[in-house]
Parts: structure tokens; C-alpha cells; sequence
């Protein structure tokens, strides 16, 4: 169960207590903020792209949205998400529950600037119903992010 997986990655950096495991869904930003009683911005959402053969995590704040010049500014390939059938098989999480932590081996993950204007974020933890709370420097740290990158509108 990839939640498992997000608990025993985040075990190791002593925050796998640190879960919130919600009765409801967080499936998506809007549900995630009703379900947390914050705002959508706050949301840490991890898309999920093919960079050539190669996927590529990108953790932006739930209200942004890709620009497609930036991407292609940095990544030099024009924006392609992961298909709803690829997600879990690729990464190791479902939709919904896509995160940073304990995904499949050497998929580099970016966090988006638009993370650093917060105090803390939420991102899910492997399942639909599942978040953290942590700053934008420690979720770089645990996610053992590439870079902080500049790809949102």
C-alpha cells in the first residue's frame, strides 16, 4: 500500500508520526484544503510528468498551475503528464495520493518557487486521505529535491 511506503520513507527522517491520516478525501487540492481547514494555496500538489523516457516529480502550490515557456526553459521538452493509468505503476502512488516520499527509485523531484511563500505545506503521503505538514525547506530536504525551480504561472 503506497501509504505504507510514504510512512516507512518518512520514518527514516523522523517524521512518519507526523501523518495525518483524514477521514475524508484529499484527493484533490480543493477536497485536501476542506479536509486540512486551510487554503487551497497551502496544498502541496506533486505532479507528475515524462521528461524524454524519464519521470519527473513537480511539487507546486495547490493554486498554480504550469506554465508551459517555463517548463520548457528548464526542462528543454514541452510539458507531458503522466497518463491516470501510468501514475502508480511509474511513480508508486495512486492519483490522489502522489507524493515525494518512498516513490520508486531515481525519479528526480523539483519543488516550484510558488511553495516558498508559506510558513508550512501540505502534501499527501501516499494515499487519498493523507497529508503532512511541513515547511517548504524541510519538505525539500526529505523529498532530497533537485532544485527549487520556477515552472508556474
Amino acid at each position: 500500500m503506497a501509504i505504507e511506503q510514504a510512512r516507512d520513507y518518512l520514518k527514516a527522517w523522523g517524521c512518519a508520526d507526523q501523518i495525518i491520516e483524514l477521514e475524508h478525501s484529499s484527493a484533490t487540492v480543493a477536497l485536501a484544503a476542506e479536509a486540512l481547514g486551510t487554503e487551497e494555496a497551502r496544498i502541496a500538489k506533486t505532479l507528475s510528468f515524462w521528461v524524454q523516457e524519464q519521470p519527473v516529480l513537480v511539487v507546486t502550490a495547490g493554486d498554480q498551475k504550469i506554465d508551459n515557456a517555463k517548463y520548457k526553459a528548464f526542462f528543454h521538452v514541452k510539458a507531458k503528464m503522466l497518463s491516470y493509468e501510468e501514475v502508480e505503476p511509474v511513480i508508486g502512488h495512486p492519483v490522489g495520493g502522489v507524493c515525494p516520499f518512498g516513490i520508486h527509485p531515481g525519479i528526480p523531484v523539483y519543488l516550484d518557487e510558488s511553495l516558498k511563500r508559506f510558513e508550512t505545506v501540505f502534501p499527501a503521503c501516499g494515499s487519498g486521505n493523507s497529508a503532512i505538514e511541513l515547511t517548504p525547506d524541510r519538505l525539500f530536504e526529505i523529498a532530497q529535491a533537485q532544485a527549487w525551480i520556477n515552472v508556474c504561472k
